[in-house]
């Protein structure tokens, strides 16, 4: 059957049969008009539409269902494609609402609809048929035809516009009745439109207006229900009711009608509210179980290992001294059978032997008689008689085991200890691998040292090992000083002047003198850590060559006052992290275990040493272990000279004897070492080499031998007291408390400097007036003739540049960066693990958070929940900065000791980061999943979860920043006003000077552009308006989803850069 042209043979024949074939051909004239406008949707709505086909499929596609074609061909006379909307009258409409400053609800003037020409169909949900004397196509996208003729309500499904006069379909996911008129306000429900005045036979129509849906909420599917196509509507039963969740969130719209119809009776009886919570309540059970592990056990993972190493250590040590104590044994009865006779002994021996075991063995060879034949027996006894004289003897036996076992031992210990047999088969720190034969090794190295301490040698058997080629050797330093001055820029205020002399190796030299006269101040003189502000004058020679002094720090180790060490570390775990980026690469692990040890050892922390260190906050070791951990800190790293500030304070007499003896040992191998001391004990002042006595000013008092300060002292008059401890009476002096009579204490200085034959300053050249000259001659003669030392000849003549201000001249290969950067990465784990307590605070705070926002900051479609994310850009960056700023805000002090000592600080810096991205990958998972499960956002969790990852990445980089540069509280007050600020500058209207100037800096506005566009992506259909005016309202892009993660992501990177050069540059 042919099919009419205008479609209107159904009204011509109302023949039934052709309704189908008619409804199709208006379908598909709908269709086109959907394809043709493809093009020009693509340029004029590209920044809210990605997919315009599917878009618009997605809203005018009615295969499913036409039945509101098909009843409006039945209520039409005529063909329905003369009272549907051209192309050009779409366009007119759609301009008229995307034109800026268009009235709400009105179309603008055309010539059908204007103040001269205004007929009964340009009235709202009213349409006309086309003027029959002329021709058009729906198509045509360029004239609007006129519109005059036979002017009726509007059908079902479609929807017709104020002052437009034709018929548009309404786009799916709306309702479309024709309207009733409510006669007690006299409007149109739901439509909220009046019929003309005068006119009675005007009636009510269909809707009105497609638009956003705050201009528009009546064409729209009202909250509860389900409209499954445009002209029905379901109110939704709690199944149902989920069933439009899940639609919103993971069911494609085209799809969505097949969904509710197939599932409706399903969900019915089993309701998917019951499923969605049971998976919610099992994921905060699991996170619930996770916070509670990490909480609780997070220190057991260390533990543990820790336990495990500690059974291997005792089992080597144990071993190693039964090895010792038998070896001892043996050589001492050695030492008796080369002085009594190998035969007597031996004879002795056996004799005992034999008469202890004659009773059993006459009882072994009665048994044996009586139980076997007595033909068998003397033959079998002269079998095993000759057996016996071919096998040694069991004393024979033990002595041939000890003497192998001395070749084949790895613990380093020799029973002929220093010879040639222990050099010859010592196993090598290579050659051992297992953790037992490293601490064997390191053990019996430190039972040997004791072996030969207790041989009334030196505690380090440095003397015996001597001539031993296979001993490591340290660089020696030799520092002179001359004239060294220290001034203040500000008001030439001298804090340090006019020192010379020299620290030599081997020797340990104290600097003492009163408070404020300079000693720390020497110390960070001479090591290059002067405070900006400060001027240094005079000369500095390194090993008799101007060279700095920073030239050499891989191999200078520098004590401060203060005990900065980490608290949330062990003792051996300080220890060791020192040793391993600051002894020598190339060393093997077993020399560098039994360093470890051999400090532990003679610092006596033996006991402490899998004891945390503590904070202010959390109780750990006694304050004089913390100084000694604190010393050792340095001595681990086997330094060339070894600077300590005050090492001795806060440490009892025992202790410091004991620190002061393991630094002797130290000075044995060549170290040269200088401490600040405060009125030491006599038996400690006596274990000193060298001091340095400071009076105020600055000024050098003395600078000699220890042997020789009472000596000199007494040339000038100045007799130290019967049982007066010599340094409290000489500071006593320079304090002003004793006065000498011969001398004032503002002369000593200038009389050391005339005794040394050093310039006077020329301000002080009036305290020579009062000195006698015999005094000062006598003070030569005697401390000259008896060999002082003056240290003024000692300087030596070369004191030129070597040219090689950058370089480094410790040569020590410090372990590279990728090896540092593993041993930090292996230290702020173990941190963060103790600190699992506080991690599980900040996750269980971001859980409040969100279920808390998710409840108070509801979904508003207007606006596609830009409220709702506002609210979670805030809460996510504050906590996110408040928690990343304890990565540096807690150690500086830490990390600036270590930067100084020549830890690479790149690794330092990385490793933290790398161990945050722990919390930029865990923390959005705590926050969404109570946020997402309260405020059910149209976006996919997994949408959310990339734009919060992508958030606390960026936010813990600016976190950085603020912990490096600022101090604790000015960090914290940034990290609150940041966000806040930044995410108020983001809300403020796209046209206003603020957000143009200072939009794209914030991250704030890429976050929230980000969860925007996820959310805008789910929006289809009926929704499809709304999406871009939201979109064009805040000046986003669909489009920019990807850039708007790049941007955080790249912030996050230059933020961390610039914390890094910061970390760098302070």
């Amino acid at each position: 059957m042919k099919m009419s042209v205008d479609g209107d043979e159904y009204s011509e024949t109302q023949n039934p049969a052709v309704l189908p074939a008619v409804t199709d051909l208006i379908h598909k004239r709908i269709s086109n008009l959907t394809t043709l406008f493809l093009k020009d949707v693509g340029n004029n709505l590209s920044f809210c539409i990605k997919n315009v086909e599917m878009d618009l499929n997605g809203a005018f596609n009615f295969t499913q269902n036409m039945d509101f074609i098909t009843n409006c061909i039945k209520k039409t006379k005529g063909d329905v494609t003369e009272r549907l909307c051209t192309a050009a009258e779409i366009k007119f409409y759609f301009g008229s609402i995307f034109s800026k400053g268009a009235k709400t609800g009105y179309v603008k003037v055309n010539k059908n609809c204007n103040l001269k020409s205004w007929v009964e169909g340009c009235e709202p949900g009213w349409g006309c048929f086309a003027d029959s004397d002329q021709k058009f196509e729906l198509t045509d996208g360029n004239n609007m035809p006129s519109r005059t003729k036979d002017c009726k309500p509007c059908c079902e499904g479609f929807f017709c516009p104020r002052g437009l006069a034709c018929m548009i379909p309404c786009p799916l996911g709306s309702y479309c009745p024709v309207a009733s008129l409510n006669k007690s306000t006299g409007v149109c429900d739901p439509y909220n439109y009046q019929i003309p005045p005068g006119q009675s036979n005007h009636t009510c129509g269909t809707a009105d207006f497609w638009a956003d849906v705050g201009s528009s909420s009546e064409i729209f599917c009202s909250p509860g229900s389900y409209c499954p196509n445009t002209l029905n509507k379901v109110s939704c039963s709690e199944g149902l009711l989920q069933i439009n969740y899940l639609q919103s969130k993971y069911i494609e719209p085209e799809y969505s009608r097949l969904w509710s119809l197939a599932f409706r009776k399903w969900f019915t009886n089993l309701s998917l509210i019951t499923l969605l919570e049971l998976v919610m309540h099992v994921t905060k059970v699991a996170l619930s179980l996770l916070l509670l592990i990490i909480y609780n056990f997070s220190d057991q993972v260390i533990s543990t290992k820790e336990r495990r190493l500690a059974k291997s250590r005792e089992a080597a040590a144990k071993h190693v001294r039964e090895t010792a104590q038998a070896r001892e044994r043996w050589k001492a009865a050695k030492d008796v059978a080369k002085t009594e006779g190998w035969q007597a002994q031996l004879t002795k021996t056996f004799s005992q032997a034999k008469s202890q075991r004659r009773p059993e063995q006459q009882k072994a060879s009665g048994a044996s008689k009586s139980s076997q034949p007595p033909s068998k027996i003397p033959e079998q006894e002269r079998k095993d008689s000759k057996e016996k004289k071919k096998e040694p003897g069991a004393l024979t036996k033990m002595l041939h085991s000890l003497e192998d076992d001395d070749s084949k031992s790895h613990e380093g210990f020799d029973l002929h200890t220093g010879g040639e047999n222990a050099k010859k088969h010592a196993p090598k720190g290579k050659q051992l691998h297992t953790q037992s034969q490293i601490f064997k090794y390191a053990y019996g190295q430190i039972e040997k040292e004791k072996a030969q301490q207790n041989k009334n040698l030196t505690f380090s058997g440095i003397i015996s090992m001597a001539t031993d080629s296979n001993i490591r050797t340290r660089p020696m330093i030799e520092i002179h000083f001359k004239d060294l001055t220290l001034t203040l820029k500000k008001n030439n205020k001298h804090l340090l002047r006019c020192v010379t002399g020299k620290l030599s190796p081997g020797r340990v030299s104290a600097v003492m003198g009163p408070s404020g006269a300079g000693k720390t101040t020497f110390l960070s003189a001479l090591t290059g850590k002067t405070a900006a502000g400060c001027a240094v004058t005079g000369l500095i020679l390194v090993n008799g060559k101007n060279e700095p002094i920073q030239a050499y720090r891989k191999i200078i180790g520098y004590v401060p006052q203060d005990d900065i060490v980490h608290g949330n570390l062990t003792v051996e775990e300080n220890l060791r992290f020192s040793a391993r980026c600051r002894l020598s690469a190339d060393l093997p692990k077993p020399d560098k275990v039994l360093i470890i040890e051999r400090v532990i050892e003679s610092l006596g922390l033996q006991p402490v040493r899998y004891s945390l260190v503590g904070t202010v906050e959390k109780r750990g070791i006694s304050g004089g272990q913390k100084k000694r951990v604190n010393v050792g800190l340095e001595m681990v790293m086997e330094p060339s000279l070894l600077i300590l500030d005050e090492p001795t304070t806060g440490l009892d007499s025992s202790s410091s004897q004991l620190l002061l003896r393991a630094l002797r040992r130290e000075a044995l191998e060549g170290v040269n070492i200088c401490m600040v001391l405060h009125q030491p004990s006599y038996t400690l002042f006596k274990m000193f080499d060298d001091l340095i006595l400071l009076a105020k000013g600055g000024l050098v008092a003395y600078l000699g031998s220890v042997k020789k300060i009472e000596e000199y002292f007494s040339s000038i008059g100045i007799d130290v007291p019967d049982r007066v401890n010599p340094p409290d009476h000489l500071i006593d002096i320079l304090e002003g408390i004793e006065k000498p009579t011969s001398v004032t204490r503002e002369q000593l200085p200038v009389i050391w400097m005339l005794h040394n034959g050093y310039p006077v300053p020329v301000d002080m050249l009036d305290l020579t007036e009062g000195l006698s000259t015999s005094s000062v001659s006598n003070s030569i003669t005697s401390v000259g003739a008896a060999g002082g030392q003056t240290f003024a000849a000692d300087m030596p003549d070369d004191s030129t540049s070597s040219g090689s201000k950058s370089k480094d001249l410790s040569n020590r290969k410090t372990p590279g960066l990728l090896r540092q950067y593993r041993y930090f990465l292996g230290r702020v784990l173990k941190q963060r693990l103790r600190e699992g307590q506080m991690q599980a605070v900040d996750l269980m705070i971001l859980l409040l958070a969100g279920a808390c926002l998710g409840t108070l900051a509801k979904v508003t479609d207007e606006t596609l929940d830009n409220a709702g994310y506002t609210y979670t850009v805030i809460a996510v960056s504050l906590l996110s900065m408040i928690a990343a700023l304890r990565s540096y805000s807690l150690d500086k002090l830490q990390y600036k000791r270590e930067a100084e000592a020549g830890i690479s600080s790149l690794a330092h810096f990385l490793s933290k980061d790398t161990i945050d991205l722990f919390n930029v990958i865990i923390k959005p998972v705590a926050y969404l999943s109570m946020f997402y499960f309260f405020n059910n956002p149209r976006s996919s969790f997994q949408d959310n979860y990339i734009i919060l990852m992508c958030l606390v990445y960026c936010v813990t980089g600016i976190a950085y920043v603020f912990a490096i540069a600022f101090t604790p509280s000015l960090a914290q007050l940034w990290a609150v006003l940041v966000p806040v600020v930044l995410t108020l500058v983001a809300n403020q209207s796209k046209d206003s000077m603020v957000h143009q100037y200072f939009g794209n800096f914030c991250y704030t506005k890429w976050v929230l552009e980000a969860f925007v566009i996820a959310n805008a992506e789910r929006y289809s259909g009926v929704w499809l308006i709304t999406r871009c005016k939201s979109l064009e309202s805040g000046g986003y892009n669909l489009h920019d989803w990807s850039l708007c993660l790049i941007v955080l992501i790249v912030n996050g990177v230059i933020a961390r850069i610039v914390a890094l050069i910061v970390l760098l540059t302070r």
